[in-house]
């Protein structure tokens, strides 16, 4: 890739910003002042299984799945996990602010890629935050999102930015395999242009099994859901919703938005009346287009609210899973300068309605395909020249010399432009990831082995001179054209099946589906 471009100045590195918390008691307030939200952004997959067509193919022996078959339900292609997912979520929040601030990074996830590879550092890379940036995974429990924002606000030292991320599976033939989606919310964490403050938060722990997922299991076991409903939902979680307005002194009434993520039906209209609360204050639980996405999806509706929300708002946001965490946030003028790069509603819109079931299990590697001997290639993850060259891979970000200006990626240990064969020294950072391009030529391959067929393979145009050849996906039954515009996405290249090791980099996609 070879391009001329004028000098870019790099961002200044701001003050760290700092504010006290008040502690009131221990696992019950903390109130903060200048500290809080300052951005948020979210992700959905594009592609949305019709829940009809889960229905009609199990018709044969599960026929009461008729029933939930209204709408469709999020699910990640082949090549996106929660990893891929938390990125775009990020880059939703963030849009072109700088990462440099950046103290920590939160990722919390029950269906994190590694059991032993910390999955935020590769996040963090992929995001071209610094190294020196601390970062966490936080899992185990529906309540992984909750009480990862709860710790992240708590912590007001320095900048910091929280991601939850999900795709919740479920058997074939399960209620759980037609309700559940998959998804991502991100938040921007700080002291600068704060869109929404903690006011306060409560939290209970109680060893209440509503499901589990073993070591090693691929789906969780669930229990009796009337169980679940009347000793789990409607006594915990109003009895911490009732302590929650004592500690933070807001009237039931003054809540506008009351967001409370859930497998079951109907259970956050009922919560909302056992505690009080204004009947209109139920959030939009975004099953008609999504799908319960699992320990991210209360910070996916979250992002959503404060998408429309306008200042000096209430919400309250509650997670539920061995115990329950109430948060209680209030929104500041800020929210009407802040927007998203697409947001949740964005991403919503951004569909692609699928009706072939047995796609979905592919994607979700249910079912076992014949995909013939060209698929049968050995691949093997070099770890040590993924390493040496993650200045570049894992961010997408190409070299631009100080000398003639010339533009490559990838970057070589010598400048591209035969007038001048500079040293790789003398290269400037130039990220891609960011920039627009369109279709300059493209090819439909369904010879070579891909989970996808077709492989869309093509030269993506950027906005700044460049030529890459890149894999296209998500392309739709409309197929791409010349001149159409792209974007560039994080997503997996290819899948080390034997050693269960998948190999991240980026890809371009349409920019509508």
């Amino acid at each position: 890739m070879v391009l001329q471009h004028t000098n870019l100045k790099r961002p200044r590195k701001k003050k760290q910003h700092q504010s006290k918390v008040l502690m009131k008691g221990d696992n019950k307030v903390s109130k903060t002042s200048t500290y809080g939200i300052t951005g948020f952004g979210g992700y959905i997959p594009r592609l949305r299984m019709q829940r009809a067509a889960i229905a009609a193919a199990h018709k044969w022996m599960a026929p009461g799945l008729r029933s939930l078959g209204k709408g469709q339900r999020a699910f990640c292609s082949w090549d996106e996990d929660s990893n891929t997912m938390a990125v775009e979520a990020a880059r939703d929040a963030l849009g072109k602010r700088s990462r440099a601030d950046l103290a920590s990074v939160f990722l919390a996830s029950t269906t994190l890629p590694f059991a032993d590879l910390q999955n935020a550092s590769i996040v963090a890379g992929a995001l071209d935050i610094p190294n020196t940036t601390r970062t966490l995974d936080l899992g185990h429990s529906q309540r992984a999102g909750t009480s990862g924002l709860v710790t992240a606000l708590r912590d007001t030292s320095a900048p910091a930015l929280f991601i939850a991320t999900d795709r919740p599976r479920g058997k074939a033939a399960s209620t759980q395999e037609i309700s559940v989606g998959a998804g991502a919310a991100a938040f921007t964490l700080g002291s600068d242009k704060v869109v929404a403050t903690l006011l306060g938060s409560v939290s209970r722990t109680e060893v209440f099994v509503d499901h589990f997922r073993a070591e090693g299991a691929k789906y969780d076991y669930f229990w009796e859901e009337r169980w679940i409903r009347d000793e789990g939902y409607m006594k915990l979680v109003p009895e911490a919703v009732k302590a929650a307005l004592k500690e933070t002194g807001v009237a039931a009434a003054d809540v506008k938005h009351f967001i409370m993520a859930a497998p079951l039906k109907g259970i956050a209209a009922a919560v909302i009346k056992k505690s009080g609360l204004p009947a209109e204050s139920e959030a939009d639980n975004l099953d008609e287009n999504c799908g319960y996405a699992g320990s991210a999806h209360g910070l996916i509706m979250l992002a959503h609210v404060l998408e429309k929300a306008g200042p000096g708002e209430t919400i309250m946001l509650v997670g539920f899973g061995q115990g329950v965490d109430v948060l209680v946030l209030k929104t500041t003028d800020a929210i009407k300068d802040f927007k998203p790069v697409r947001g949740i509603s964005g991403a919503l819109a951004d569909a692609q309605s699928h009706d072939a079931y047995l796609r979905l299990l592919s994607y979700e590697d249910s079912i076992e395909l014949e995909w013939g001997m060209r698929a049968e290639k050995v691949l093997k993850t070099a770890l040590n020249e993924q390493y040496r060259s993650r200045f570049q891979l894992a961010s997408f970000v190409a070299g631009k010399c100080r000398k003639c200006a010339t533009i490559q990626f990838p970057q070589l240990p010598y400048c591209v432009n035969t007038a001048c064969h500079a040293p790789r020294e003398n290269f400037d950072p130039y990220p891609l990831a960011d920039q627009l391009a369109k279709v300059l030529t493209y090819t439909a391959d369904s010879l070579s082995y891909h989970p996808s067929p077709p492989l869309y393979v093509g030269f993506a145009q950027f906005d700044n001179g460049g030529r890459l050849l890149m894999e296209i996906v998500d392309v739709g039954a409309a197929g791409l054209d010349v001149g159409m515009p792209l974007r560039i996405v994080f997503r997996i290249k290819d899948i080390d099946k034997a050693r269960g090791y998948p190999r991240y980099f980026w890809k371009a996609t349409p920019l509508q589906a």
